[in-house]
């Protein structure tokens, strides 16, 4: 299916580029750890009522995660997406956007830097692609972060910017939860972040949606124990191809409605628990649903995990 093409591509660019090389030596001395978090001392304030997001990225973001997360914050949203799209892509007027027509077929989309530029939007949610080394050290992830976060704010001095950190195929060769674990400050935090940050010191901090952790600690009590209801695995989260075989790197609706409680507590600064679990998909079907049991434990995690990290801009207690 050629959705899947860009993992292909992104997956042989991963191999060739190495752990830590990156083309930033010309350009702003990264943040150190110290400085990095230092820029996240003051919390950012709850919002005072329901957000307008704005979603780029590619379809680990997708039309039914956001769709989910405007069921449970009841705000309004809109996105330009493609496939694995790094974020120069969507910058860059001559560069390709693949899937762009398909993903983009929808009444929520809008043009990203118009949207940004209107100043209609509270909130910006951008992601990389994966293989994140490869956009890193071949698409000039930093610099087009920057960018990005530098054009919301022209439009909106307000607005709040927010990295959405997602995760890899289930088979990396490294180990999928070590990935999970090392990433955010390996290359989410550490170069995408300390970098971008640097380039515009005058500017705001680009907070963070640590999916990929709560994924992962998720996983870690899920497969703990015997699991809840029925639910027992890191595959069961994500999606199936048209042949039945998993797709190791495409979440399903119990994924997207994990994710989509992410957001939520991150956005709005809340805890999740007692959210609604019944929530429709982008085209208006019922998703599948997580027991009840299943949903506690999902909203818990997320709260758990992100009520913690400082880099949320969610008050630490």
């Amino acid at each position: 299916m050629m959705r899947r093409a860009h993992l292909v591509l992104a997956g042989l660019a991963a191999m060739a580029c190495g752990a830590a090389a990156w083309a930033y030596l010309s350009g702003p001395k990264p943040l150190s750890p110290d400085q990095l978090a230092a820029r996240y001392d003051t919390p950012l304030p709850p919002p005072n009522g329901p957000l307008t997001v704005f979603h780029l990225g590619h379809s680990l973001v997708g039309r039914d995660m956001p769709a989910m997360l405007a069921q449970l914050a009841e705000h309004d949203h809109a996105s330009q997406l493609g496939w694995g799209t790094p974020l120069k892509a969507h910058w860059e007027p001559d560069e390709p956007i693949q899937g762009f027509d398909v993903e983009n077929a929808h009444d929520h989309y809008r043009d990203a830097k118009d949207a940004l530029a209107s100043g209609d939007f509270d909130a910006f949610v951008l992601t990389e692609m994966l293989e994140i080394e490869a956009a890193i050290n071949y698409f000039d992830a930093p610099d087009y972060l920057e960018k990005w976060a530098s054009a919301a704010r022209e439009g909106n001095p307000d607005i709040r910017v927010f990295l959405y950190e997602s995760w890899h195929d289930l088979n990396d060769p490294q180990g999928w939860l070590t990935r999970l674990d090392e990433d955010p400050v390996r290359y989410w935090e550490g170069v995408l972040l300390a970098q971008a940050m640097a380039s515009a010191p005058e500017a705001g901090p680009i907070h963070v949606i640590p999916a990929g952790r709560v994924i992962a600690e998720f996983v870690r009590r899920i497969e703990s124990g015997d699991g809840v209801d029925g639910i027992t695995s890191r595959e069961d989260l994500f999606a199936r191809m048209d042949d039945g075989t998993l797709d190791p790197i495409h979440i399903n609706d119990l994924g997207a409605y994990l994710v989509a409680l992410t957001h939520y507590a991150v956005l709005y600064q809340r805890t999740p628990v007692g959210l609604p679990r019944h929530l429709d998909r982008a085209d208006g079907t019922p998703s599948t649903a997580p027991g009840q049991a299943l949903a506690d434990l999902m909203q818990r995690t997320v709260w758990d995990v992100v009520s913690t990290l400082p880099i949320t801009g969610i008050p630490q207690n």
